[in-house]
């Protein structure tokens, strides 16, 4: 996982809470990551998971990533970058959103997203119903 926040910040143990679910839920997370692809493609951006009220996933449209990195003086570039460059057949890429900070989850997990998916034999709204259900259970703000 790659974080990008500010780690002197007292309030950033939501980033390690995160970090931790995202390697404990490795294959759902990819196969999340590849059904909402294959639903989607990135016709509705990057998927994010927002923690307000309570952790939900969301799609970060690309234009609004574009203004925020605008916003922040492109501090933002190497997430542009990995978002340009995703390969969602072989990788996961989210964005966890919390206390005006963002944090990038992207890894490549041992299976592929597509074989993650097949094996879980879930549908979306199965898989996001399991995820939420678990970060609403692990993830505290």
């Amino acid at each position: 996982m790659l974080g990008i926040n500010q780690p002197n910040l007292p309030d950033n143990h939501w980033c390690r809470q995160l970090n931790q679910f995202a390697k404990n839920n490795q294959q759902a997370l990819a196969a999340l990551s590849w059904a909402l692809w294959l639903e989607n493609d990135n016709s509705q951006g990057t998927i994010g998971i927002n923690l307000k009220p309570h952790p939900h996933f969301v799609y970060c449209p690309q234009e609004h990533i574009e203004a925020l990195n605008h916003r922040v003086d492109n501090k933002l570039q190497e997430i542009m970058g990995i978002i340009d460059n995703y390969k969602p057949e072989s990788e996961v890429l989210m964005i966890g959103i919390g206390n005006e900070q963002i944090q990038l989850i992207y890894f490549q997990p041992e299976s592929t997203p597509p074989d993650c998916f097949q094996q879980l034999g879930q549908n979306v709204n199965s898989l996001l119903e399991l995820l939420e259900t678990g970060m609403k259970n692990k993830l505290r703000l």
